[in-house]
């Protein structure tokens, strides 16, 4: 594959699975582009393993597209000069002549954590000296012993090819000795246009100080992205992602002055981030806040901001870097590289390090800033208008981002009904349907069934779920409970696919239908109905909403097993046949037993995080090795009530085709025990193995009870 017109790279950190980061690393490569970077991040994996396993899978066959292959950045705090000598001269033998390797001090934090005494003083002295000690390994010669009276230090490795270093810092000094006497210089992420230019003008004066050429010195960043299909959708998501609330949470005074932030919004998310009051910290981030120092939109946005670093900040190599590092979002970002490199040059390439009047020039050469007139005009890039703008203090630093783009009337409408069928939880809707498809089912046996009641009766209680899904979705992420971490969870309010208002008026909506086809079912059976309909409305709404918000008290299991046991079942019976069954009640135990291990295996799963927001679910309450065992006595429960009612001959015989879904069971045993032995993972999907259980368990014992008619 060709090179890139212009050098663009990829940045990825030592994270998921190694093969997936390879795979990813050919395919930028595949796409053209100039490099990937790995980062060397405390407590995450180990850079230069994966680093290792890309030099071995890219580095095999003798190509000439020069595609290279960083370390950014590892650190003579935690590896010493020495053994990043023995690594790098390994890692040519894999790759020859494409390694790269960039040195920094490693975060301050982080070497307190783990006991390593820092100085920033000495942190320079430091950083230069590995930089000396490392060339001069690398030429093949030797150091002096560190301990006097010991043989010099031999290296016993071949002199690798010419291994480019960097520094990676933002420290003025630091910056100074990137110009003195490193081969480059690496920014980190979320680094302002503003900030960098200055950063990059120390180090071109300090290169000419030392009587270098500055245009001999490469400059690399990495840039945050997030890509979606509108910039609106991608601002939404970033500002709720943990990653982006630390990196803007440790945004430095210098950095937030020249990008025109006040340091108390630092400090105010910074606050919010170590509460881990992720949505608080969502609201209080302004859109401008991650435009200065992200990249957010599409991948037209992402290249038109990447390209705003290179001209206006003088970046040479912008590397991608994606904040969701998946599948699609490096895709995507491949994508946008490639969009990149095709862009037109601007006309006007930097700005002032001091904000003040800036002037940056569009893909287009369309003047934007203060200097500009009116509003800002309008510049293009390949793929449509990209209008920009130059106002807040995003545009007032240099920034050119795109607005929104707006969607037409299908596609708008297709995402928003994607956002709400995500919010009401289809899976879950087993837990209202079986139970009165069985009430309905024994109606049917008694010969007592009215078709046109049952099904406004099913369609009444799957609404009432309905509502009852999306407010506790959004009590759930007011309360910080769910995250846009948290497994299994709806993420369309998180990541800002439907608002907590749409949300709300959709589940006033669905309560409003309900009470509606309430109203004919109570015209026809007798206020009965309307008694049924009010306990289910009110245990629907309040399960997470205030006041009593039973679920956060270690009611919601009991609860739910009432509601969605007998109360359900019993009341799809009366629906249908117009009258009480005690035999309603007791077909409605296992039934309420597998609806309340699905809920009680949810909250079995989320216990920490139930508890690191201050919730109380009864599996918090009774410790994980009860919570084991209460959701083992709601599965087991379930068959075994079942047995005994029809041995009592309480309910059909035909019910006992439910133990056809045995299978089912031992699968989910099996994910019980694993979870209950420190296996995590295995309990992930709890909550959904259930589901697809009391689906099958309640759609058995439902025909069976059909089927019993005939079989009589």
């Amino acid at each position: 594959m060709d090179r890139l017109a212009r050098p663009v790279g990829l940045g990825l950190a030592a994270r998921g699975a190694v093969d997936e980061v390879v795979s990813w690393s050919a395919r930028a490569r595949a796409a053209g582009l100039d490099s990937v970077w790995i980062h060397d991040t405390p407590f995450e994996r180990d850079a230069i393993t994966f680093t290792s396993a890309i030099a071995a899978e890219l580095g095999a066959d003798e190509t000439p597209d020069g595609f290279r292959i960083a370390l950014g950045a590892v650190n003579p705090y935690t590896r010493h000069p020495v053994v990043l000598a023995m690594t790098g001269s390994a890692l040519d033998e894999m790759a020859p002549g494409r390694i790269v390797m960039a040195l920094g001090t490693g975060l301050p934090l982080r070497l307190k954590q783990m006991g390593i005494p820092y100085a920033p003083d000495e942190a320079v002295e430091r950083v230069s000296t590995a930089l000396d000690q490392l060339r001069t390994l690398w030429a093949g010669e030797r150091l002096p012993s560190a301990t006097p009276g010991l043989p010099p230090i031999q290296p016993m490795f071949e002199p690798p090819h010419r291994i480019p270093l960097l520094i990676a810092a933002y420290r003025k000094e630091l910056v100074a000795l990137a110009g003195q006497k490193a081969d480059g210089y690496l920014a980190r992420p979320a680094e302002s246009i503003p900030s960098l230019a200055g950063i990059l003008e120390r180090l071109r004066n300090a290169a000419t100080a030392a009587g270098r050429d500055p245009a001999t010195i490469e400059s690399a960043g990495y840039l945050l992205s997030l890509v979606d299909r509108t910039r609106r959708e991608a601002l939404n998501r970033a500002k709720r992602e943990p990653f982006v609330i630390y990196m803007l949470s440790v945004l430095s005074d210098v950095s937030l002055a020249r990008a025109g932030f006040e340091r108390e919004l630092r400090d105010r998310v910074a606050a919010a981030w170590r509460a881990e009051a992720y949505h608080e910290a969502a609201k209080l981030i302004p859109d401008a806040l991650l435009d200065a120092f992200m990249l957010c939109g599409t991948r037209e946005d992402v290249a038109a901001k990447a390209m705003a670093f290179h001209a206006a900040a003088g970046l040479d190599l912008p590397l991608l870097q994606p904040v969701v590092q998946e599948e699609a979002q490096v895709m995507e970002l491949i994508a946008a590289a490639e969009v990149y490199a095709r862009l037109p040059e601007p006309a006007t390439s930097r700005v002032p390090s001091a904000v003040g009047d800036v002037a940056v020039v569009g893909a287009a050469g369309s003047a934007v800033g203060p200097s500009a007139s009116g509003a800002g005009a309008p510049g293009t890039v390949p793929g449509g208008p990209l209008p920009l703008r130059a106002e807040g203090p995003a545009e007032r630093a240099g920034v050119g981002l795109a607005d929104d783009r707006r969607l037409g009337l299908g596609p708008w409408l297709w995402r928003r009904a994607g956002a709400a069928w995500e919010i009401v939880r289809p899976f879950a809707y087993t837990a209202s349907v079986v139970p009165v498809a069985a009430g309905g089912a024994l109606a049917f046996a008694d010969g007592r069934f009215d078709p046109g009641l049952f099904l406004l009766a099913l369609i009444s209680g799957m609404l009432l779920h309905s509502g009852t899904n999306v407010v506790n979705e959004i009590y759930d992420v007011r309360q910080g409970i769910d995250t846009i971490t948290s497994p299994r969870a709806s993420h369309a309010i998180v990541k800002g696919r439907i608002s907590e208002r749409s949300a709300y008026l959709l589940a006033i909506a669905s309560f409003a239908l309900a009470t509606a086809l309430g109203v004919a079912l109570i015209a026809a059976r007798g206020l009965p109905i309307a008694l049924l309909g009010i306990l289910g409305l009110a245990a629907g709404y309040f399960y997470t909403a205030p006041p009593f918000q039973y679920k956060y008290r270690a009611l919601g299991v009991p609860l739910v097993f009432v509601l969605m046991g007998p109360i359900m079942t019993v009341g799809g019976y009366y629906a249908a046949a117009g009258t009480w069954s005690l035999n309603a009640l007791v077909l409605s135990v296992p039934v309420g037993c597998l609806v309340a291990a699905i809920l009680h295996g949810n909250e079995w799963r989320d216990i920490s995080e139930d508890t690191r927001a201050g919730i109380v679910t009864l599996s918090s309450r009774i410790g994980k090795e009860f919570a084991h065992y209460a959701y083992l006595g709601l599965i087991l429960g379930a068959y075994m009530t079942l047995a005994l009612a029809v041995a009592l001959r309480l309910i059909p015989i035909g019910a006992l085709l439910a133990i056809l879904s045995l299978p089912l069971l031992a699968r989910v045993l099996r994910s019980a025990e694993l979870g209950a032995s420190g296996q995590a993972r295995a309990i992930a999907m709890i909550d959904l193995q259930t589901a697809r259980l009391h689906l099958a368990f309640g759609a058995l014992l439902v025909l069976g009870v059909v089927l019993s008619v005939y079989l009589r």
